[in-house]
């Protein structure tokens, strides 16, 4: 619905704002593992950014629109842990925050099961 769009919309625009701030403020600054841990917080943040947004627009279609919210909502906490875990691993270099990162990609899973059951 509404609010899925909204929110994928507002992800988008921040991953494509935390991508070119990695591209050309952080290219000098970070080595290139840690640009590589920024690019995959980026590439999945786009990903499941547009993902909120097919779920907003598939939601009024489903019964029980309630399990796409749901799976909404874990695929917003997974950019939010998974993402952000990475931006701030490579831009800290706290290796510690790495442990993050698997529980936003469990919440990533377990949206997209919750999509499955949706539809099924």
């Amino acid at each position: 619905m509404q609010t899925l769009i909204v929110l994928g919309s507002i992800m988008m625009f921040l991953a494509v704002a935390l991508g070119a701030f990695g591209a050309h403020a952080l290219k000098r600054k970070l080595s290139a593992d840690m640009i590589k841990v920024y690019e995959t917080g980026v590439q999945y943040h786009i990903a499941h950014g547009l993902g909120l947004i097919l779920l907003g627009l598939i939601a009024d279609r489903l019964e029980p629109s309630s399990l796409i919210m749901a799976a909404g909502w874990l695929l917003f906490a997974g950019i939010l842990l998974f993402s952000g875990s990475l931006y701030a691993l490579s831009i800290t270099g706290v290796r510690k925050l790495g442990a993050i990162t698997p529980l936003g990609g469990v919440a990533f899973l377990a949206g997209w099961i919750m999509v499955i059951i949706a539809v099924l």
